[in-house]
């Protein structure tokens, strides 16, 4: 780590009544595990019901996609899809039979993709799932719908930050 850079951290690190450096990563953390968490739940249901040939992004893509009918390159730009390897996901979920694919007739380059019915099948399980999830956390009394209202304000923030990051690096 540079000189100056161990001086910003330093700076910011030592401002208020907290470690904002520290609490700033740790988040960091938090989100990345509760990504790879939440994919390791859907595998887990998954191989509870013995569906065997859609992984867990997959499946997380399938729903986010619904009853929309969209291109390869709008998954990524919508947030429906968040992974590296969009092509090689959709190409599986061609070939299982969950996504039917067109050309589209404006833009012969684009692919016009939506759910065939296996896929709205998988949709609904994957919603079954965060039904069940819903019932047990307001039965446990874990968390309640302001807590999930601020927790997104606060994520929509910090997605708004970063995007503002990424358009003026340049």
């Amino acid at each position: 780590m540079s000189n100056q850079a161990e001086e910003q951290e330093s700076q910011v690190s030592d401002t208020g009544p907290t470690n904002m450096l520290s609490v700033y990563i740790d988040t960091l953390s938090y989100i990345e595990r509760l990504h790879r968490l939440i994919l390791d739940v859907i595998k887990d249901e998954f191989e509870r019901l013995n569906i065997m040939d859609v992984n867990s992004v997959q499946a997380l893509l399938l729903y986010n996609i619904g009853d929309n009918e969209v291109t390869a390159g709008e998954l990524k730009s919508r947030g429906y899809y968040q992974g590296s390897n969009v092509s090689y996901n959709l190409k599986k979920l061609v070939e299982a039979g969950y996504i039917s694919h067109e050309r589209c007739s404006v833009d012969r380059r684009a692919v016009r993709i939506s759910l065939t019915e296996k896929g709205r099948d998988m949709r609904v399980t994957v919603s079954e799932l965060w039904v069940r999830h819903i019932g047990k956390i307001t039965e446990d009394e874990l968390l309640h719908a302001k807590d999930f209202d601020a927790l997104g304000d606060f994520l929509k923030r910090l997605e708004r930050f970063w995007s503002d990051q990424i358009r003026y690096i340049y």
